[in-house]
């Protein structure tokens, strides 16, 4: 199928200019002005931005814990991250313990492949590391996994020690991958928790206070010790305070590679919505917690200044009821986990650059271009540029919604951003020039998505400053 896209205006990092854009299959195959091509579609897009489709890094769909499993699997999560601009996803696969990387990447694989709406990757997850693990680690890169998540929380259950992330980091020195870490103090938090149990503290406001900011920040300085002890750059996934900011910032300033995510829950919710009454705090339960209000504009700070590189949503939708409310009685045993993959663009975009703390390039820089050379899928996703694949957006910034569970598509029975009203939302979804939605509608297409053999990282190819 062809698409000719004509009179948008392209927003990339380099640059925003007004341009025609012509698709041929799955591939951008000419950008100019005046485009005059027989199209099979033809598409105006006056008065519209055209941007490089959302990639969302970092997302848990059809996940199990314990006897159960996220709401969202990779048909409902995909779709509903189209419906908000997200073109790519990297999900993260799971083993139990004992098992093969390999038996995990498999099962993801079956997850995913027939179901996902748009096209996907994965991170591996590693809970245990011996000589067998460590050689599958260079198999599975072979494979396109590029990047493999260690713990410093849960303890056992995920949690790893530091020697454990040392032999990790070192590994990825030799096979060209990156480590990307959940950083969190366990044995801290633990204590605190059994602490807070003992005397009858059980509210969801609870799992907030037992996990201070400072639990994070003195993770992420033992990674920084880490990274600067072997000079081997790792990933600090979803970072919540400005005490972890902090640290990073002054890493990066001393030059350590050092890069960083956070989440627009971070940037819009505070740690006042664990306290909502009625065990609605629940629905706020996740990890690391939201902090207090202060923190966000910090956050924003950090992005705007590129001291955070990507903004990711850790979509982890576990329903309200039936799910969340297990930990009634006890704030440790609440899913911990939030939906938002269909949120993110527009939140940023509102938030963001309606607001006036970042401008549109970085908008689409955090949302798509970042995530794509970190993570291996650059130039191929993250820009609209000839010979890239063919995922557009359509961005129609003067529509004004409120964001609602009513109106939503992801398959959890609550949204966190319940009435937040929002202005700019996708118009138009081509996912590898498979047109999934167009005037806010969806196209009843399923599957489509492609499994992403993504490169090994390249630090000359990513974002140092």
């Amino acid at each position: 199928m062809s698409i000719l896209i004509k009179n948008g205006k392209v927003v990339t990092v380099e640059k925003e200019y007004i341009a025609d854009i012509y698709i041929e299959k799955e591939t951008i195959s000419d950008i100019g002005l005046n485009i005059n091509k027989n199209a099979d579609k033809i598409i105006n897009a006056s008065g519209k931005l055209v941007i490089p489709g959302g990639i969302d890094a970092h997302t848990h769909l059809d996940m199990p814990l314990g006897n159960i499993s996220t709401s969202d699997d990779f048909e409902t999560g995909t779709k509903a991250a189209a419906f908000g601009g997200t073109t790519t996803i990297i999900d993260f696969a799971t083993p139990s313990k004992g098992m093969r990387l390999q038996e995990a990447f498999e099962i993801w694989q079956r997850k995913a492949e027939g179901k996902s709406c748009i096209d996907y990757g994965f991170h591996m997850i590693i809970i245990e590391l011996n000589n067998e693990i460590l050689a599958e680690m260079d198999s599975l890169v072979n494979v396109g996994i590029t990047s493999f998540k260690l713990f410093m929380a849960y303890p056992n259950v995920l949690m790893v020690d530091d020697q454990t992330i040392l032999k990790a980091i070192l590994k990825t020195a030799d096979n060209g991958s990156l480590i990307c870490l959940h950083a969190e103090d366990g044995i801290k938090i633990d204590e605190n928790v059994k602490d807070a149990l003992r005397k009858n503290k059980t509210s969801p406001i609870y799992h907030a206070l037992t996990r201070p900011p400072s639990t994070e920040a003195k993770a992420i300085s033992r990674v920084i010790n880490l990274v600067e002890k072997t000079k081997v750059p790792v990933y600090i996934v979803h970072v919540s305070s400005f005490d972890s900011l902090e640290r990073i910032m002054m890493a990066r300033d001393s030059g350590i590679h050092i890069f960083a995510e956070t989440c627009p829950h971070y940037l819009f919710l505070s740690i006042d919505d664990l306290n909502r009454p009625n065990f609605e705090g629940a629905k706020y339960v996740l990890s690391p917690p939201l902090r207090e209000k202060w923190h966000q504009e910090k956050l924003w700070d950090g992005l705007k200044r590129n001291y955070l590189q990507v903004v990711s949503t850790d979509h982890c939708s576990f329903n309200f009821k039936g799910q969340k409310d297990i930990g009634k009685n006890d704030f440790s045993k609440i899913p911990n986990g939030g939906p938002g993959i269909e949120n993110r663009m527009e939140l940023l975009f509102d938030g963001g650059v309606n607001q006036g703390r970042i401008s549109l390039r970085r908008w689409v820089e955090i949302t798509s271009t970042a995530p794509a050379k970190i993570f291996g899928i650059y130039p191929r996703k993250g820009t609209i540029a000839v010979g890239s694949d063919a995922d557009v957006v359509i961005w129609d910034s003067q529509y004004g919604h409120t964001i609602s569970s009513n109106l939503h598509h992801m398959a959890v029975d609550y949204s966190m951003y319940e009435g937040l009203n929002v202005t700019g939302c996708a118009d138009t979804v081509i996912s590898r020039g498979r047109i999934l939605i167009e005037n806010k509608r969806w196209l009843d297409i399923r599957g489509g998505g492609q499994y992403l053999k993504r490169q090994p990282f390249n630090l000359n190819g990513s974002i140092l400053v």
